[in-house]
């Protein structure tokens, strides 16, 4: 069996906050714990949001912190591009695999239509899609273009979808009534982030996805997407989120424990020390290096719920 190969995806539209370190320990862990690779891709689909500095910044800090990939980013490798801003003639030519399976059709809904109360959300606040443009005629769309340059979303059934996550265990989600036809890209031309990534993971060869389980509820939208595509499909494993004291989400927006804040006051093992301590790691939090959590790692030992900052563990 080929060994594992994990990844680092961050979106860099501002300095790593702890909730971003505390997903790329974990990956690297399970990847290394597991004899693997790591791959850093940069999710830079939104260019003016992620200026290339902040990719450069993310780089140099996951290289202090001892999390060190094996391909990508500015490094390179044999799956380039590394860059989602290079790869769009990459997800055009599935998207159009897509558009002739007849799935794909134009959505013309503003965010306030979206957003309105008689719309069905999901408990963490997502809109379930009514399918509003789903059975659109042709002269109804040719009218609407007139006014309104349309979006594109994939028609999902209604099928239940269910995995086993690394971390969190047993998941189901219904496609049609639990996430609702999705979008494939943007009305701008960008090709969105449920795309984006399955095509990425399946061309660099990732056998397993950690990330926030705030992307929990993505999975079945994008397993779909696997299959569709005739791509296999990695495991997941969703790590519980890092919320401050007050039971607040971190992030970037209101610098929330900011790598910039944090080195100033921190050494790397300090850092890795206390994240891993937070993640049921180790029993207490003294410094350590990525390297020596590396033969203890399992996913058994990670919490399953949110995990609220001890007080005073970073001041």
């Amino acid at each position: 069996m080929s060994a594992a190969v994990g990844r680092f995806a961050p979106s860099p539209s501002g300095r790593l906050h702890l909730g971003n370190l505390a997903c790329s320990l974990l990956a690297w862990l399970s990847a290394k714990r597991q004899g693997g690779r790591i791959v850093l891709r940069i999710e830079d689909l939104d260019a003016e949001r992620c200026p290339r500095r902040y990719a450069d910044q993310l780089e140099e800090d996951l290289a202090w912190l001892g999390l060190v990939w094996d391909e990508g980013g500015s490094r390179g490798g044999p799956h380039p591009p590394y860059y989602q801003s290079e790869c769009s003639g990459i997800y055009a030519e599935s998207y159009r695999k897509l558009e002739a399976m007849g799935l794909v059709y134009p959505c013309f809904c503003s965010r306030s239509q979206l957003h309105a109360a008689s719309a069905p959300h999901t408990s963490d606040g997502n809109v379930i899609y009514p399918g509003t443009c789903r059975g659109l005629t042709a002269a109804e769309i040719a009218e609407k273009r007139k006014k309104k340059a349309p979006a594109y979303r994939l028609m999902v059934p209604d099928e239940d979808v269910t995995f086993t996550d690394g971390c969190m265990g047993v998941h189901t989600e219904n496609l049609l009534h639990d996430c609702g036809d999705f979008y494939l890209r943007r009305a701008d031309g960008v090709f969105a982030y449920q795309l984006a990534v399955v095509v990425d993971d399946a061309r660099m060869g990732v056998t397993e996805v950690v990330r926030g389980a705030d992307l929990l509820s993505s999975t079945a939208r994008q397993l779909y997407l696997y299959r569709l595509l005739g791509l296999p499909a990695p495991h997941f494993a969703h790590c519980p989120l890092l919320l401050a004291s007050d039971g607040r989400r971190l992030s970037k927006r209101d610098g929330d424990q900011s790598l910039e804040n944090l080195r100033a006051r921190y050494t790397a093992e300090d850092i890795v020390g206390r994240l891993a301590y937070a993640y049921g790691l180790q029993e207490e939090p003294a410094p350590r290096t990525p390297e020596s959590l590396i033969k203890d790692f399992s996913w058994e030992k990670v919490p399953k719920a949110d995990i609220c900052l001890p007080e005073g563990l970073f001041e």
